[in-house]
């Protein structure tokens, strides 16, 4: 089953359920318990519980990915990224993305993690980073398509993986580090495709080579005499 999208008459119950949930998910992880206690405390019935959040604390995780998505993307918006290299750009996304988390919410983070690498939500802790992955290039304007989406995607993907374990730790100057070190990672990558791309359109076409191999270059041969 694939994450639920944006449904904002029931985004309202996910929201009050992540709300109630966050003080305590720190402590006592994202489990059924932690949920049907967040409802509780926010009055909420549980079959609204069970029609906003069908997969439980999933659904409510899934949210809050979104939610984060949306308020880096508010922060893009507002600065001015015509001013900045590239790798400037992304870099800001991304320590964007960690600030729509909150550092008061770093530990929930960290437990909301390990809950998205059990089994049964391997999928969707994925999924979600891809999203923010996609979210940043969009949001950045990236023209790419084909492979280059995806490699992108794939890419950055990994970097906000990793750098979420690091910042995890609570290391600000340790992440920032760490963080500038993987888009320089990044930005080699992308610079090799570049000479890749500048060196294939130097190379003969196969086609052409391969007729030539088999009729020829279609000149004639001089005559022995």
């Amino acid at each position: 089953m694939t994450d639920l999208q944006d449904q904002p008459h029931l985004d309202k119950i996910r929201e009050s359920l992540l709300l109630a949930i966050l003080s305590s998910a720190a402590f006592e992880g994202w489990s059924a318990k932690a949920l049907a206690d967040a409802a509780r405390d926010a009055g909420i019935d549980p079959g609204a519980v069970e029609l906003a959040c069908p997969r439980g604390c999933l659904d409510v995780l899934a949210f809050w990915s979104r939610k984060a998505d949306r308020e880096m993307i508010a922060v893009l918006e507002k600065t001015d990224l015509k001013t900045m290299r590239v790798r400037e750009r992304v870099t800001f996304a991304v320590r964007a993305r960690l600030n729509a988390i909150g550092s008061d919410n770093r530990e929930a983070a960290s437990r909301a993690a390990a809950r998205l690498s059990m089994p049964g939500a391997l999928f969707t802790g994925k999924r979600l980073i891809w999203q923010s992955a996609d979210a940043i290039w969009r949001a950045l304007g990236d023209p790419s398509t084909d492979y280059n989406f995806y490699s992108k995607r794939m890419i950055l993907s990994g970097v906000l993986g990793s750098t979420l374990m690091v910042w995890f730790e609570g290391d600000e100057e340790r992440t920032s580090t760490f963080l500038d070190r993987r888009i320089e990672n990044v930005m080699q990558f992308e610079r090799f495709k570049g000479k890749v791309r500048k060196a294939k359109a130097k190379w003969p076409d196969p086609i052409t080579v391969l007729a030539k191999l088999r009729y020829g270059t279609g000149k004639a041969r001089p005559r022995r005499m």
